[in-house]
C-alpha cells in the first residue's frame, strides 16, 4: 500500500534532485538525503537497522562492477588523447564530414560506433570526445552536438548484440537477444526517419564555421598523426564485434594508447600516468587547450559516487517492495495500449526515484509483468516495451546515471535534453502506434457487433 510517508519522501527526494539540477549542485547530496528518508521508511516497517545497512550495502555493490568501468572509461579517454587517437580521428574526419550537416553526421556516426560496440558510455568516451572536439574547434552548437551523439549512443544501446542492456531485458523476459533485436529495428524505423530529418534541420541552423579546417593545422603541430594512432580505436571495434567483454577491450585499448603516447608521441611514462589519474590537458598557450583535455580517473570519481549512493538507496527500495502497490494498479490495464502507457509512468518514475538504467528497468518489469500476464501477452512483447520504455527514458532524467555519465564525459549539461529527438520520439511513437491499432480494433469489434 503506498502510504503518505512514502509519498512525502519520495516527493522530497524528487524535488531536491530537480533543483540539484537546476541549481547545478552535486547530486550526491540529494540522494544522501533520500537515502536516509528511504533508511527511516525502512525502520518504520520493522526492518531493523542492521537489515536495513545490508540492503544498503548489497545494493551499493552492484554498482562496482560498473563504477570499474567508468573509472576505466575516464583512463581510455585521457590516454586515446595523449597518444593522438583523438586527433587523429578529428584530423582525418574533418576531412569526411560536411560542415553543414555535422549534427545529423555527429548522429549517424554515434549509430554506428554504438551498434558495434553496443555501449553508449563507451560510444560517448571513444568517438563522442573525437566529435565534441571538432564542434568546439568548428564553432557548433555545443548541446545540439552533445544531444546528437548520446542519442546515436542510446541507439546501439538499445538494440545491439553486444549491449548489456538488451542482454539484461533478454534475461528478465526469457527470450531470445535477437529475435528482440529484429523488433526493435521494426518499432525504430519510423522515429530514426524522423531523427535524421531532426538533425539535418538543426544541422543547417548550426553548422560548423567554414574555419573547421584550421584545427588540423594545429593538430598537425601539437601530435605526430598518422593511421597508426587510430590503432586503439581499432582495437575498441575489433574486440567489441569478437564478443570480448567491454572491461577486457578497453584495458587492451589503454596499454595501445599507453605505448602510441610514449613511442609516437614522446610523452614520458610520468606524464602518462599523471594524465591517466587527473585527466589530459596542454601547456595554456596552445591554441587547443581548450579543445582536447578531459578523461581521467578523477573526472570519474565524483560520477562514481552518485551511482553508489543511487545503488545504494535502490537496494532499500527494492529489497522493501515499497513500490509493489503500484502493481495493483497497473494489472487493471486491459489492452496492450494501456499497459505499454502504463509501462511509460512507471518508467519514468523508477528511473527517476532508482537514477539508474539497470533499476529502472527491473522495477518497471516487475511493476507490470502480471498485466502481461493476464492479457495472456507473449514476453516478446515485454521485452520490445521494456527496449522502449526503460531503456530510453532513463537516458531523459538528468541525475540518471544513463545519462549523467555521458554528458559527464562529453563535458557537457542538462542543456542537451532537448536535443536527445530520437529517444524522445521512440516510445512517443510506439504509444501512438498502438493506440492507433487499439481504435482499429475497437472499431471493428463495435461493427461486428
Amino acid at each position: 500500500m503506498i502510504t503518505l510517508d512514502l509519498i512525502l519522501a519520495t516527493t522530497i527526494t524528487f524535488i531536491l534532485l530537480v533543483l540539484s539540477v537546476y541549481k547545478g549542485i552535486f547530486l550526491a547530496y540529494p540522494l544522501t538525503v533520500g537515502l536516509v528518508l528511504f533508511s527511516i521508511l525502512s525502520l518504520k516497517r520493522g526492518y531493523s537497522a542492521k537489515d536495513t545497512l545490508i540492503m544498503i550495502y548489497n545494493g551499493g555493490k552492484k554498482s562496482f562492477i560498473v563504477i570499474k568501468i567508468f573509472l576505466l572509461i575516464g583512463a581510455v579517454i585521457a590516454m586515446w588523447m595523449t597518444s593522438g587517437t583523438v586527433a587523429a580521428i578529428v584530423y582525418y574526419g574533418v576531412g569526411l564530414i560536411k560542415p553543414n550537416i555535422f549534427i545529423l553526421c555527429a548522429f549517424l556516426i554515434s549509430c554506428l560506433v554504438s551498434s558495434l560496440i553496443g555501449t553508449s558510455v563507451g560510444t560517448a568516451g571513444t568517438v563522442g570526445i573525437a566529435l565534441m572536439v571538432i564542434a568546439k574547434g568548428g564553432g557548433a552548437n555545443i548541446a545540439a552536438t552533445a544531444g546528437a551523439i548520446i542519442a546515436g549512443a542510446y541507439f546501439g544501446d538499445r538494440c545491439s548484440p553486444m549491449s548489456s542492456s538488451a542482454s539484461l531485458v533478454a534475461y528478465l523476459t526469457g527470450t531470445n537477444i535477437y529475435d528482440n533485436i529484429r523488433n526493435m529495428f521494426k518499432t525504430c524505423i519510423i522515429p530514426f526517419g524522423i531523427s535524421i530529418i531532426f538533425y539535418y534541420t538543426i544541422s543547417r541552423v548550426f553548422p560548423l564555421h567554414s574555419s573547421v579546417s584550421g584545427i588540423n593545422v594545429e593538430l598537425a603541430k601539437a601530435f605526430n598523426i598518422n593511421l597508426i594512432a587510430l590503432l586503439p580505436a581499432v582495437v575498441i571495434i575489433v574486440l567489441s564485434a569478437f564478443k570480448v567483454k567491454v572491461r577486457v577491450s578497453i584495458i587492451i585499448s589503454i596499454i595501445t594508447s599507453f605505448f602510441l603516447a610514449v613511442f609516437m608521441q614522446h610523452e614520458t611514462v610520468v606524464n602518462c600516468v599523471k594524465f591517466i589519474i587527473f585527466g589530459y590537458s596542454m601547456d595554456k598557450t596552445n591554441t587547443l587547450y581548450n579543445v582536447i583535455k578531459g578523461g581521467g580517473l578523477v573526472l570519474m570519481l565524483k560520477t562514481s559516487l552518485v551511482i553508489l549512493v543511487a545503488s545504494a538507496f535502490a537496494g532499500i527500495v527494492e529489497e522493501t517492495k515499497m513500490l509493489n502497490s503500484i502493481e495493483t494498479i497497473t494489472r487493471k490495464a486491459n489492452y496492450r495500449y494501456e499497459i505499454f502507457r502504463n509501462m511509460i509512468i512507471t518508467s519514468i518514475f523508477t528511473a527517476a526515484v532508482g537514477c539508474s538504467q539497470v533499476f529502472a528497468v527491473i522495477l518497471t518489469h516487475m511493476l507490470n509483468k502480471n498485466a502481461y500476464e493476464k492479457n495472456e501477452i507473449d514476453n516478446s512483447s515485454i521485452a520490445i516495451d521494456l527496449e522502449n520504455t526503460a531503456i530510453m527514458i532513463s537516458a531523459l532524467i538528468p541525475w540518471n546515471v544513463a545519462l549523467l555519465v555521458p554528458i559527464t564525459i562529453l563535458g557537457t549539461d542538462s542543456s542537451c535534453i532537448p536535443y536527445l529527438i530520437y529517444i524522445y520520439i521512440l516510445p512517443i511513437w510506439n504509444l501512438i502506434s498502438l493506440r492507433s491499432r487499439n481504435d482499429k480494433k475497437s472499431a471493428v469489434a463495435g461493427l461486428n457487433s
